[in-house]
């Protein structure tokens, strides 16, 4: 298995895009164009980032190098990552980000909680390398998700244990014009678990509502998605997730997964292929 640092390496190079910044309601905020170069110095033992975000009559960069990377890091093999708190606590900020990459393009998400809790902003990056074609895939719609979807799931550790890999199966249908039920099956043999769940269709908002703890999933411009708690609340577990159609039948998401007692405890990529459809 490839190291922590090989797998960042798979992010090198100039990504230009935007982050664009958005309402817990998927409402436009913001919209700045941005570069960010990723560059390995010392035989890629150091890397070098640039961050420049065009602003109307002004270019903010932040500059960063680093050799070692942070306890609320972690990466796939792909370079896929997230990056984050480690713990929730009460009357403290909370969040992370989540990035996926097919090819030469990213897409990143950023989901932040303020001191009440209570989900607060979001930020969509959407980047492709300098020498490659910048279009971008169709705003994701709930009928483009209704059916069946097989995948495989792997989950990796904060604390560098050995990951697991395991089948997942999600059944997407809707039983009226606002109501969306949800089937979500993952493991292996004894271990299987199956959880379904519905929710209310609200335009591009899916509210989750009937567990203790309410979540929402908002979908967004490129393909993507994001799932998160309305407001995080002690003493249960909570996932932050984002999600991406990158073709009609191929969808990934990623998990970050926080125990009860809010501590961060695993990373899962969900690679998935539709295999049935249905009508909304």
């Amino acid at each position: 298995m490839r190291s922590q640092w090989e797998c960042l390496l798979e992010n090198l190079g100039e990504w230009q895009g935007s982050f664009t910044r958005l309402s817990p309601q998927g409402e436009l905020l913001e919209d700045t164009p941005t570069v960010v170069s990723l560059e390995g110095l010392n035989n890629n033992n150091t890397i070098r980032q640039v961050i420049r975000r065009f602003l109307p009559g002004d270019v903010n960069e932040k500059v960063l190098e680093y050799s070692s990377l942070g306890r609320g890091v972690l990466f796939f093999e792909n370079g896929a990552f997230s990056q984050g708190s480690i713990q929730w606590g009460p009357f403290s900020e909370f969040g992370a980000e989540l990035g996926l990459i097919d090819g030469n393009h990213r897409l990143r998400l950023v989901q932040l909680f303020n001191r009440e809790s209570q989900l607060d902003r979001l930020t969509l990056i959407r980047e492709q390398l300098a020498s490659s074609d910048a279009s971008q895939r169709p705003p994701l719609t709930l009928d483009r998700l209704l059916g069946e979807w097989q995948g495989e799931a792997v989950t990796i550790y904060p604390d560098g244990r050995s990951p697991d890999t395991y089948p997942t199966t999600l059944k997407l249908h809707c039983t009226d014009t606002n109501r969306l039920v949800q089937q979500l099956t993952f493991g292996n043999g004894e271990s299987t678990r199956t959880i379904t769940s519905a929710a209310r269709i609200d335009g591009n908002l899916l509210h989750f509502n009937e567990g203790s703890q309410p979540v929402q999933v908002l979908l967004l411009p490129d393909g993507a998605s994001a799932t998160s708690p309305e407001e995080v609340k002690a003493g249960q577990a909570l996932f932050l997730e984002v999600g991406w159609l990158i073709q009609p039948d191929l969808r990934q998401r990623m998990i970050r997964s926080y125990s009860d007692k809010g501590e961060w405890v695993s990373l899962t990529l969900v690679t998935e292929r539709k295999v049935t459809s249905v009508n909304a």
